[in-house]
């Protein structure tokens, strides 16, 4: 029995040294495919880790002094492999799954990682700790975000639209982490009831819901050039100039900045009612 007992513990032991062994060491080259990766890496300390990035990867400001890899969606992969990364990070979409599958087999250690709502964010921060061996810095951070994601909602005390683009328009839908950060402001996105991120609509649907406000993604404080325009000025809150500009370094993304996206927005919000 205790010959039988041994051999047992002599069995795990040899198990554990072999997964030990076989651990993949933290990622120390790292090619990040997406501005929220980027913004994540830095947010847990692994930012000197990158060695490329994709050229929307425009914050924190260190982000602008690492190479290029282009668009990177598809990624160039001949771009990413020059780098010589020991780690590359893209969205979970389909033209990144078959990059990753080439990446891969040339030896590279790839993840694909979901980040559409803000509930992705903590554990995408957790997967990027687990990753560079930043674990702690990472939980500390996704129990903020966890936290975000799931607070109740104030009341809604403004209707509003986001206005992506204008020709056709296209407006954001629950599907997006946008109108989660609206919510979250106090305020009542009027396309709620769409299901995906975005869609199409026509201006007659637009002025049929009558927003109180039009949320525009801009770093200008100019109104958007379509306010001018007589079709559009049919809307309530466009021939009314009830805009509000919101940072794309702040909203362009679901980001660790999410809180403070959340707070600037309620400010504006509050503001706007005042």
């Amino acid at each position: 029995m205790l010959r039988r007992l041994s051999v047992v513990v002599l069995i795990l032991f040899a198990c554990h040294t072999s997964a030990r062994r076989h651990e993949t060491p933290p990622a120390h080259r790292i090619v990040s495919l997406l501005p929220s990766f980027t913004e994540l890496l830095f947010a847990i300390g692994a930012g000197d880790r990158i060695v490329g990035r994709t050229q929307w990867c425009d914050y924190p400001q260190a982000a602008l002094e690492i190479p290029s890899v282009g668009d990177g969606m598809p990624p160039n992969i001949e771009a990413v492999m020059a780098r010589r990364p020991d780690l590359v990070v893209l969205y979970n979409a389909g033209p990144n799954v078959t990059a990753a599958k080439q990446l891969e087999r040339a030896g590279i250690q790839t993840v694909l990682i979901d980040l559409n709502r803000l509930e992705n964010l903590g554990p995408a921060a957790r997967t990027l700790g687990r990753l560079t061996g930043r674990q702690e810095q990472a939980e500390s951070l996704a129990i903020v975000l966890d936290s975000l994601a799931g607070r109740p909602p104030p009341p809604s005390t403004t209707s509003l639209a986001f206005i992506v683009w204008d020709n056709p328009p296209i407006v954001i839908g629950h599907g997006s982490y946008l109108d989660q950060l609206a919510t979250l402001a106090g305020g009542a996105n009027v396309f709620h009831d769409l299901g995906a991120a975005s869609a199409t609509v026509s201006i007659e649907t637009i002025v049929a819901r009558n927003p109180d406000v039009i949320l525009v993604l801009s770093d200008s404080s100019a109104p958007p050039a379509y306010s001018g325009r007589r079709e559009w000025r049919a809307i309530r809150a466009v021939r009314e100039q009830h805009f509000i500009m919101l940072r794309a370094d702040l909203f362009g993304r679901p980001s660790p900045s999410a809180p403070a996206a959340v707070a600037a927005l309620r400010r504006a919000l509050e503001a706007r009612a005042n």
